[in-house]
């Protein structure tokens, strides 16, 4: 057993005062000592943190005492250390941006378990589509998915077309994401469009994965956190992204190291060390390149950083004596 854990989760529910809950989630993760990305919304809560087992079992107790998020589901990941380097709580108009004009709490698709997911999948009267952008799914999706060329979800009206040959079929159509967030919004979407038998993973690739040994995932799965990609499909692995630069079979992501390119790429080791982890001969010549450390992944710079930092009253703009006492 690994001693830290990455929890991912979300939750669709209102939250009155998201300023106020803001300073006091942020209390509450520097007091467990984790790292991570938080948003919170007038619509609910959404996060990724890292932190040892004890401390990430306390915050999923807390989460859950509390009457608004007792439903709240938790993807949990075993890791050897932090896999953030900061913490960040913010408040946002949205738990996941879409400027959808939709609201999960109202209508959205059919939660398909992921034992009931994998039981249909193969269903020829199924059709999966990935709801997540083309650098995810480009390392990564389940096999036959119907996947689109996006940069994020607010894309997702400008696509819609491309699944007009399903109406009128009586075809399911099956959403997935990673955690299951943009399913929520993608599925009402769909079902606002006009869509009919519109049904969504329940808790996304990582959730199938953890519990059903991820059969049929080909690749790997993008997630947001120092880990870039993580291996889903233990059951009948494939690779299905190659090497940016010489086409070997690769699901290794990375990020440019030139900081003007910053593209998602996949880069095989050999490349990425001959190369010092860039995409084109052009970004290797970048005067701010990056020094390349084998893992692609390029946080802001922490030096003198330290999680109390980000603690700051709304009201007095100061840091709160209660951290430093």
């Amino acid at each position: 057993m690994k001693p830290y854990r990455v929890l991912l989760y979300y939750i669709y529910s209102p939250i009155e005062n998201p300023d106020q809950y803001r300073e006091e989630h942020h209390l509450l993760c520097l007091r467990l000592n984790l790292l991570g990305r938080i948003i919170v919304a007038p619509e609910g809560l959404n996060g990724t943190v890292s932190g040892l087992t004890a401390d990430c079992d306390a915050y999923m107790d807390t989460l859950r005492a509390d009457s608004r998020f007792a439903g709240v589901e938790f993807k949990v990941d075993e890791t050897d250390q932090h896999t953030f380097q900061k913490l960040h709580v913010r408040v946002k108009s949205e738990i996941v941006h879409s400027e959808l004009p939709v609201d999960p709490l109202r209508q959205t698709g059919i939660h398909l378990e992921p034992d009931a997911f994998r039981q249909l999948k193969d269903d020829p009267d199924v059709v999966l589509v990935d709801m997540r952008s083309n650098y995810e799914h480009e390392v990564g999706k389940f096999k036959n998915a119907i996947t689109f060329d996006m940069e994020n979800l607010r894309e997702l009206p400008e696509h819609v077309a491309e699944l007009d040959h399903l109406r009128g079929t009586g075809k399911k159509i099956v959403t997935y994401c990673t955690g299951g967030i943009k399913c929520e919004k993608a599925s009402a979407y769909l079902l606002a469009q006009g869509f009919e038998n519109v049904y969504q993973l329940h808790g996304g690739i990582i959730r199938y994965g953890l519990e059903t040994g991820g059969e049929d995932f080909d690749g790997e799965c993008y997630v947001f956190d120092n880990r870039v990609t993580v291996p889903v499909n233990h059951i009948n692995p494939v690779t299905v992204s190659s090497c940016y630069r010489c086409g070997t079979p690769t699901s290794r992501m990375i990020n440019c190291a030139s900081p003007v390119c910053n593209n998602h790429i996949t880069l095989c080791d050999t490349c990425g060390h001959d190369h010092g982890g860039t995409c084109t001969d052009a970004c290797k010549e970048d005067p701010a390149i990056r020094s390349y450390d084998g893992s692609g992944y390029y946080g802001k710079q922490t030096q003198g950083y330290s999680p109390v930092q980000g603690f700051r009253s709304r009201q007095g703009q100061r840091t709160d004596s209660r951290l430093v006492g």
